[in-house]
């Protein structure tokens, strides 16, 4: 195992993303969805600086567990924690919010997640990290950190609220 983002990284890695959405987005007509779990709080970093440069974003959270399409691998409760999408979806701007962009499966099952609160006129993506080795023809928008990892290598994203902690470690297969 190596630790391959500290503390410092990631908070320059977010500090990427902010920068890159104010760029793009001058004013506040988007908004946030950071996707659970992890992505969500990395969707309020981004708020967080975005706030301390002026701009008034909302931020709606989506829990896409019944929409993963490989459900029937996970255990046989998979557990909800609910989304919260506190504005109107249809017609916005969405920028979603990822920790980690790997196949580009979970983001297609947030576009479906998303799709039932409504049509929005554009969805972009924002990942703290990406991995590579899609199997969906996925790009970011937006990245924090592009890491060079192997297929078959496990990617644990820890962040504080969720882990008490910010770390990123990539264990690699030895096979």
């Amino acid at each position: 195992m190596r630790r391959a983002l500290s503390e410092s990284d990631i908070a320059a890695a977010v500090q990427q993303l902010s920068d890159g959405i104010l760029q793009k987005n001058p004013d506040s007509d988007f908004v946030l969805v950071g996707l659970r779990s992890r992505g969500d709080e990395v969707a309020e970093r981004i708020l967080a600086q975005l706030t301390a440069q002026g701009l008034n974003v909302e931020m709606g959270v989506l829990d896409i567990s019944l929409y993963r399409d490989d459900l029937a691998h996970l255990s046989s409760n998979p557990k909800l924690q609910g989304s919260d999408i506190p504005f109107t979806v249809d017609g916005a701007k969405i920028i979603l919010v990822d920790d980690v962009l790997f196949t580009g499966r979970t983001v297609r099952s947030a576009i479906d997640a998303l799709m039932d609160y409504g049509r929005p006129s554009k969805i972009e993506l924002a990942v703290l990290i990406d991995r590579g080795h899609r199997e969906l023809p996925f790009a970011p928008d937006y990245v924090g950190i592009t890491l060079d990892t192997q297929r078959m290598d496990y990617v644990d994203v820890k962040l504080k609220g969720s882990d008490g902690l910010d770390s990123v470690e990539v264990t690699e297969n030895q096979d």
